[in-house]
Parts: structure tokens; sequence; C-alpha cells
């Protein structure tokens, strides 16, 4: 497969990519991204643009892709909601709508989180958000899209958050993690089983557009 990846500089994105260069399933990797991923590898082709939602860089190329990673991320913490909704859904869409549009034929894989409200209802400010988010993306008229709702995720091999709120509860739970990642599946999963997982859905597909947490271990093991 080719596929695209954007947010490969954060920590999940870090994780799914180290996985896509690994993976025998992916020829050629894109990072798209406001920064640098510092690796280097024949299979990687980087791209560094200053917006994410101007994809003015790829139109003529986004036919040639078989899936698109979405990792790009924020916290929510200490955001309004209009806030927040800008950096998560219009952001997300403005980059799904125009691959929608040229490669009904992708797969759109777009990291969520565990306990998003698909009722767009909630209390949870954060949840209502990505939970918009998700239904406007199974609207696009992609072949697949698929929505990784993971918990708790462990960061290996040198990866880590740049949010330092996350940072210090990682080092603090870094212990606990290994054990809580056997014995509660449902809550806890790891960077390199989110990579994995995603290669697996743009690869066979899967029964539920919707991804939890468990469903991730089990696919990405």
């Amino acid at each position: 497969m080719d596929v695209l990846l954007f947010g490969a500089s954060g920590m999940v994105g870090g994780g799914v990519l180290r996985e896509c260069l690994l993976s025998t399933d992916v020829r050629r990797a894109v990072s798209v991204g406001r920064a640098p991923t510092g690796k280097r590898s024949e299979k990687l082709e980087e791209i560094v643009i200053s917006d994410l939602k101007d994809l003015s860089v790829l139109t003529d190329r986004i036919p040639e892709f078989d899936a698109a990673f979405f990792c790009v991320g924020v916290s929510s913490l200490g955001r309004t909601e209009s806030e927040y909704s800008r950096l998560t859904y219009d952001l997300t869409l403005a980059v799904a709508e125009p691959l929608a549009r040229r490669n009904p034929n992708m797969t759109f894989v777009y990291v969520s989180g565990a306990g998003t409200d698909s009722t767009e209802r909630g209390r949870s400010m954060w949840a209502r958000v990505k939970g918009r988010t998700e239904n406007a993306l199974l609207r696009l008229p992609f072949r697949n899209a698929f929505l990784f709702r993971p918990g708790a995720i462990q960061p290996l091999h040198g990866i880590h958050s740049k949010t330092r709120a996350y940072r210090v509860i990682y080092v603090v739970l870094r212990p606990l993690l290994p054990l809580l990642l056997r014995v509660a599946p449902g809550g806890v999963t790891t960077t390199e089983r989110v990579g994995r997982a995603m290669i697996r859905v743009a690869r066979d597909g899967a029964p539920s557009a919707i991804i939890d947490n468990r469903e991730i271990n089990i696919l990405g093991r």
C-alpha cells in the first residue's frame, strides 16, 4: 500500500510511522505535517507545510494513495468548545473532504478517543466535538472510514507526547502500563499496536467502522 500520514511528528503519529516503515504491507509512506519527523527511510517521503488545510501541494497525487492515517490531535484542556472544534473538526474535515473528492477508493483512518460521543449531545465537550467529527467522516464517500477510539496509550520505542501534562502522567504510570495492558485490554494500548492495527484495517477492512481499544489490541498484536 501507499499511505498518507498526517501528524507523524506527534506521539500517536510517530508510532504509526514507525510501524509503516517496518511493515511489508506498506510500500511507501508520505508524511504530511508542520514539522519534520526526523526519520530516514527509502520508504519515507516528507512534505512539510505550514497549513494542513492547504493540500494544493498534493492535489495531483491524491489518487495514488490507498489509505490516509489522520493522527493530528490537540488536548482540549484549557480550550473553549469553539477553539477545540476549529482545531479538531474543522481541520480534520479540511483534510478529509479533498481526499474523498479526489480519491473515493481511499481508506481513511482517524484517531478519535475512548468515550467519544456519537450523539453529539453529551456533557463532555471534547467527546461531542470528536463525535461530530466522526459522524462527518462517515458521511464522506471514502471506500472505508475507520474511527479508532484508543484509551490510554503507552508510548514505546523512544516516542513521547508533546503535551507536558501527558508526559508527566506517562512517567508516573510507566511501571503499571504493561500490567494494565494485560489485565485491562479494553482501556490500555500502545503506539505499536495502534500503528499495526491501522495498517491491518487499511489492508483488510473490519466489520465495524468504530475500532475500540480492545479491538485495537486484537488487530495490533
